[in-house]
């Protein structure tokens, strides 16, 4: 059961069970999914002469993968915000029985949001889109990112006077940004606030029944502007335009505030930062392969990490099988380099339960060989490349490889289309403590031991830059060399290494 809200600016959280902490039916959160890296979140606005209640919510629907804990929808009707949201997946808080919404999610200007939680708990409270009032009048926002400075501007706006409903960071950006609209008008407004904010933030946003997009200076996560006849629209991914059958105008640039009409994109602020800190894993994992992201097509990344991964890992193997889903293009890549062929050797169950709930070692272990397959026509007796985008933890490697082996596979070798991972990320991925790296402090060899594989092979950072195709500074890749391109706190990750010539 998903817990769902309907709300106009007034925020009021119900459950039949008061419970407030409910995550998705189906969020997977064990050894065969659980342990990949998660995006933050993913954002949506819409303005034009149609509804925007069905438009949003495909949109929404297309970005799941980009968060599965809560949905929202809010939207501009009536001289009000009315916004409604819930506890998991985007079906579960928008279903059938969601009868109406049509009519209370009313008028053709509009934002959504998904979220994963990298800073906040997963709560009905720290669901989006986030409402606040003000002189100006109603401000709803999405937020796709993390604001690093959180807790500093936090104890300042308390100290303030404001009160906090929440634990996430997207109300201390909308606050932030709040107040210093309210004082100095929009542009100078938000302008003011962005020299406070730091981190990683891109922003669809309504002020009464206008809608704005925001990306922050360092442009680490994606926006992208569409339109369709005469509707505009700006989601996290430009797979959501193709969906709605919509024309790719541009993204959103880095430091960027664009004010989107139905007439129009006008730019209020121009970015101005001297470098760029793309996420890369928007590009390893992130995300979908059809979207196009920064003008790179993911898809096409992806094979060319594994064709350089082949280049720079060879491996005398029979086939090349890629962990489903994730390692697939990569896979598909390295068997066109390598000429080894390519196969489905493993299948997915993607409709088994979470196994974290369940009471038991046994049981949970038992749910987690319903993740997973193998085809043992296509493994007995011979010698596999596994291929995967990354590693985090390594048990889920290290349980494909033991499966692999009781199918009769004669070796294995892993083969992962990225670097190690061996710092935290703060900039809106779930990777914050270095334990949890199986890399962090080991080499090749030792991690190759620990997953129980014939061989391992890393891609460089090196072949990661080519194979994305931008320049390496323009490249966030802190959780690869424990360096970032703000400063973060040295009290709070004290082996950080600052690169001062990536700011401003």
């Amino acid at each position: 059961m998903s817990v769902v809200e309907d709300v106009a600016i007034t925020l009021i959280t119900s459950d039949r069970r008061g419970v407030l902490t409910v995550d998705s039916l189906t969020q997977e959160l064990d050894p065969t999914i659980g342990q990949k890296p998660s995006d933050h979140c993913a954002v949506v606005g819409y303005i034009g002469s149609e509804p925007a209640y069905p438009i949003v919510l495909a949109s929404l629907k297309t970005l799941q993968h980009r968060g599965q804990e809560s949905a929202g929808i809010a939207t501009f009707h009536d001289s009000s915000i009315n916004v409604r949201k819930g506890m998991g997946l985007v079906s579960e808080v928008f279903n059938e029985k969601s009868r109406g919404l049509d009519s209370s999610l009313g008028g053709t200007v509009g934002i959504g949001h998904t979220r994963y939680s990298t800073a906040g708990s997963k709560s009905m409270e720290n669901a989006g889109p986030f409402l606040v009032s003000n002189s100006m009048g109603h401000i709803a926002l999405s937020h796709n990112g993390e604001i690093t400075n959180a807790d500093r501007l936090r104890e300042d706006l308390m100290k303030q006077g404001l009160t906090f409903l929440t634990s996430t960071d997207t109300e201390v950006l909308l606050l932030e940004l709040s107040r210093e609209m309210s004082i100095h008008g929009i542009s100078s407004g938000v302008r003011i606030a962005m020299d406070r904010l730091k981190g990683a933030y891109s922003i669809t946003m309504m002020i009464n029944d206008r809608l704005f997009a925001l990306r922050d200076s360092l442009g680490f996560r994606p926006l992208i502007i569409g339109r369709f006849e005469d509707n505009y629209i700006v989601v996290s991914e430009s797979c959501a335009l193709d969906v709605l059958g919509a024309e790719k105008i541009r993204d959103v640039n880095p430091g960027e505030l664009v004010e989107i009409t139905p007439n129009g994109i006008i730019t209020l602020i121009t970015g101005s930062s001297k470098k760029l800190a793309h996420c890369m894993f928007e590009y390893v994992y992130f995300a979908r392969p059809d979207s196009i992201i920064d003008g790179i097509e993911v898809f096409h990344s992806r094979i060319m990490l594994g064709r350089i991964l082949a280049e720079e890992h060879p491996a005398d193997a029979d086939v090349v099988v890629p962990v489903p889903d994730s390692g697939r293009a990569q896979a598909l890549g390295f068997s066109n380099e390598s000429g080894i062929p390519y196969s489905e050797g493993l299948i997915k169950n993607r409709y088994s339960e979470r196994t974290f709930i369940m009471p038991t070692q046994q049981s949970r272990t038992s749910a987690v060989k319903m993740k997973l397959n193998v085809i043992k026509s296509e493994i007995k007796g011979k010698k596999v490349v596994l291929v995967d985008d990354s590693i985090v933890r390594g048990n889920t490697m290290n349980h494909i490889i033991s499966i692999l082996r009781k199918a009769g596979a004669k070796e294995v070798h892993v083969r992962i289309g990225s670097p190690e991972i061996v710092a935290p990320c703060f900039f809106g991925v779930d990777m914050k403590t270095r334990d949890q790296f199986v890399a962090n402090g080991k080499t090749t060899d030792e991690i190759c031991n620990v997953l129980g594989a014939d061989s391992l092979g890393y891609l460089s950072i090196d072949g990661l830059v080519r194979s994305i195709g931008m320049k390496r500074e323009d490249l966030c890749v802190g959780c690869l060399t424990g360096e970032y391109p703000i400063p973060i706190a040295q009290d709070k990750h004290p082996r950080q290494k600052e690169l001062e010539s990536f700011t401003g």
